[in-house]
């Protein structure tokens, strides 16, 4: 009976992701929303889509480090330059209600209307690396509409905001000059996956001592092979956008590296299949075991995991 249900369910996402390709924001909207509920038969259905290669842009960086600012402006950018943009924004998400403040629709207001952009928010819903647990599902979904860019803004939280890296084609990590110290613990993972780094705000005091040190750093690790590109913008006034953009678009255009391409390739394949595995898993009889475990004085949640897994 569930396998009936499964192919009952991939044969309705057919009929949405075809109504996507087609262009129907509504459909890309419902398919989303569906994708985020868990409702079953996306990998299946997925696993049957051709689905078209196209730029995703992952933004990510510190708290307010000015990423919806500097996402808006890279919107208007891309439509000036004749392009459509599909937007995912990933939000902070209670742990206990699961809820987000959904703020970058509000900040991205004079978008949201527009017919040649899409703009969804995305709770984390308790995801540790900054995104959503279905961003790959979402993204590829995405990657079917018929938008030409796809930017992805993420939660900026430290070290884990890696996990973007593993989804994205190019990473822009944005940080501002007041940023001297979070940088530091924040360093190997920031260099590594940054493709693009942008010092917004750069109009503050310590701008140049700032991307001085950057540079410094960069100098010292070599993972990347090349010194990555630094550019100052001031996104609230749009400089230095159009020079992100020619950045970008010379970094697509570049050889792929093939290393880096199989390393992302393994990454999101993981990610699917550790999201296959808490599938099967049923919450509300892990909740049962765990309730009765949490009576005994002896509780320890390592044993316990140990136990539920075996």
């Amino acid at each position: 009976s569930s396998s009936i249900n499964i192919q009952l369910s991939s044969r309705m996402w057919h009929q949405w992701i075809e109504q996507i390709q087609q262009g129907d924001t509504r459909a890309l909207a419902r398919a989303i929303s569906l994708a985020e509920n868990e409702t079953a038969g996306l990998i299946e259905a997925l696993a049957k889509t051709s689905i078209p290669q196209k730029p995703v842009i992952g933004i990510t960086g510190p708290p307010g480090a000015g990423k919806s600012t500097l996402t808006d402006a890279l919107i208007g950018a891309l439509i000036q330059n004749g392009k459509s943009v599909a937007v995912l924004c990933v939000d902070p998400s209670s742990p206990f209600h699961q809820g987000a403040v959904l703020g970058d629709r509000i900040r991205m207001s004079e978008w949201y209307t527009h017919p040649n952009v899409y703009i969804r928010s995305l709770a984390t819903r308790g995801a540790l690396g900054g995104l959503h647990p279905r961003i790959l599902e979402i993204t590829d979904l995405v990657k079917c509409f018929t938008a030409d860019w796809i930017l992805i803004e993420t939660v900026g939280v430290g070290q884990s905001e890696v996990e973007v890296a593993g989804l994205a084609d190019r990473t822009v990590v944005v940080l501002v000059p007041e940023a001297g110290d979070e940088i530091q613990t924040m360093k190997a993972g920031l260099l590594e996956i940054a493709d693009l780094f942008v010092v917004n705000k750069s109009d503050r005091p310590d701008a140049d001592r700032f991307r001085s040190h950057l540079e410094r750093m960069m100098q010292e690790d070599r993972s990347h092979g090349s010194i990555t590109p630094i550019i100052n913008a001031i996104a609230t006034e749009k400089k230095g956008i159009e020079e992100i953009l020619t950045h970008l678009n010379e970094l697509l255009r570049a050889p792929s590296q093939l290393h880096r391409n199989r390393m992302l390739l393994l990454e999101k394949a993981k990610h699917l299949l550790r999201e296959q595995w808490l599938r099967k898993l049923d919450g509300g009889k892990m909740k049962e075991s765990l309730d009765r475990a949490m009576q005994s004085p002896q509780f320890n949640l390592y044993a316990w995991v140990k136990d539920y897994a075996d």
